[in-house]
């Protein structure tokens, strides 16, 4: 039997989205110059306070992985870990960044290369700060993110006992009252964002996929291919999501990790691979050389506001997605020691993001550099066909397109089985969700994808997930007080005992 306060976040997130959807569908325009407005808002004026967040996230989890803290596991002494590590890493990976490597790994480097070269001058020193900014995007500080929220959630669940939700930590500093109705906020604000950002996710990837298919078979990039694949990709994340993580989500995980990671390494080999395998390393020590400037500039000399449309962009999306990416990496981890965690969550994903983002974006810039191809324009014209675009340079690019467009499609079912396990988790007061519930999210997400494709209103629902980035990430700096309070509880000496009098003689 559904508890009153799990039935009434149920009820009441079921009817936000439902009246957000009707006014992104009905008003497209006028929601989406609202909540771009607002977007515009915070980042102009609260992007320092953004950048900040980050990079406490970055810092605490640096300070866990080297404290005595750290030998703790998740779960008490005697917990196993229930996935391989091999599962495990293809879950992070699925859920964390999905589709949007294949959106960006081409674009962005590109359109860094181009927006600076006016700072920059030489071409390749702007290629290299192209690369090491779209690493700090998708390097340490998101996944740092992940990983507060993640473990936060985990150790709460796993060692205290509690409910795996946002109340459990809000207790350790606030009164019980104040815990319960802010962490119901915080669930009800977990539960629309995942929703929404899933869904614009899934429009993402219907756009992407649709135009690889329209490469391979001539057809017309049209709704009616965009639907079809939403239903197609929905109904294998439903069977998945219905089996559970064990089965389905498991499964699916590793099979998206061994189709992207044969993908990548055939662009490796087909492309310019002496010229990739040179960048990575150079990618890797600019990055890590440059990292404290990176991290921490915020124009606040230039009087641009280039970081609005890219850092500042990137910092909002990932805070909106960590109540979803968070819950889901602390459900899997059971088992795990934080020092273990944070290396797992921290390092794995990102070296794989690097290696990633420099097969595909430095094999780009050699196109733009050394074969006066033009192909940052092409780029720039056509940013959702750019992956495309770029493989129509290597031998056999039919293949490569097609094995391209099923990644896509892997990494769609695998971000909505996910989102919606996330979802129905949070709508079951923590626990593990029935069937109904897996069944009403997963329908609700492919129905609102569906329908906001159709009429119009994606685009004000991203700028309104992301406009949620600020009150989240507010929300998250308080999780790092309450988790050191709960970690250090167990190790605290107790009080002396007073030894009892001795009787007068």
């Amino acid at each position: 039997m559904m508890h009153i306060r799990h039935f009434a976040l149920f009820i009441v997130s079921a009817g936000a989205i439902l009246a957000l959807i009707v006014f992104a569908a009905f008003w497209g325009s006028l929601a989406e110059r609202i909540f771009s407005d607002l977007q515009a808002w915070f980042s102009a004026t609260t992007g320092w306070l953004l950048i900040l967040i980050m990079n406490a996230a970055l810092l605490f989890a640096v300070y866990l992985l080297f404290s005595p803290l750290a030998r703790i596991r998740l779960g008490g002494p005697d917990a196993t870990p229930e996935f391989s590590r091999l599962d495990w890493f293809g879950m992070l990976f699925a859920a964390g960044m999905g589709i949007g490597l294949l959106f960006y790994s081409v674009s962005e480097p590109l359109q860094h290369f181009t927006a600076f070269q006016a700072y920059f001058g030489d071409p390749a020193r702007t290629a290299q700060r192209s690369m090491e900014v779209t690493f700090l995007h998708w390097g340490l500080h998101p996944w740092a993110i992940y990983a507060l929220v993640g473990l936060t959630l985990a150790f709460f669940h796993f060692n205290a006992g509690h409910d795996l939700s946002f109340e459990a930590p809000l207790r350790e500093l606030f009164s019980p009252f104040r815990a319960k109705v802010l962490g119901w906020v915080a669930n009800l604000a977990a539960v629309i964002g995942t929703v929404f950002g899933v869904c614009t996710s899934l429009g993402l990837g219907t756009s992407q996929a649709s135009a690889g298919l329209a490469r391979l078979t001539g057809l017309e990039t049209s709704l009616g291919l965009q639907l079809f694949l939403i239903a197609l990709v929905c109904a294998v994340a439903l069977v998945s999501v219905m089996t559970g993580l064990d089965k389905g989500v498991r499964r699916l995980s590793r099979i998206n990790l061994v189709l992207a990671g044969i993908l990548m390494l055939l662009v490796l080999a087909m492309g310019e691979t002496v010229f990739v395998l040179k960048a990575i390393g150079e990618h890797m020590g600019g990055y890590l050389n440059d990292l404290l400037m990176l991290s921490t500039w915020n124009e606040t000399y230039t009087g641009t506001n280039w970081q609005s449309s890219w850092t500042v962009f990137y910092w909002s999306w990932w805070i909106s997605w960590s109540p979803f990416v968070g819950m889901f990496i602390a459900r899997v981890s059971k088992g795990r020691t934080i020092r273990e965690y944070l290396l797992g969550v921290l390092l794995v994903p990102t070296f794989f993001n690097f290696v990633w983002m420099t097969v595909f974006g430095a094999n780009a810039l050699h196109l733009e550099l050394f074969q006066d191809t033009g192909f940052a324009a092409v780029v720039t014209a056509a940013p959702t066909e750019s992956l495309y675009s770029f493989l129509d340079y290597l031998p056999f690019s039919a293949a490569l397109i097609g094995l391209a467009v099923l990644v896509v499609l892997v990494f769609f079912v695998t971000s909505a089985d996910s989102g919606s396990l996330v979802v129905a988790t949070l709508t079951s007061g923590g626990k593990d969700p029935s069937w109904q519930q897996r069944f009403f999210w997963m329908v609700t997400i492919a129905v609102i994808t569906s329908v906001l494709l159709r009429a119009g209103g994606l685009e004000a629902l991203q700028s309104a997930t992301i406009a949620s980035g600020l009150p989240f990430g507010l929300l998250l700096l308080t999780f790092i007080p309450a988790l050191v309070i709960a970690l250090k509880r167990p190790f605290m000496k107790p009080e002396p005992t007073p030894e009892p009098a001795k009787p007068a003689e």
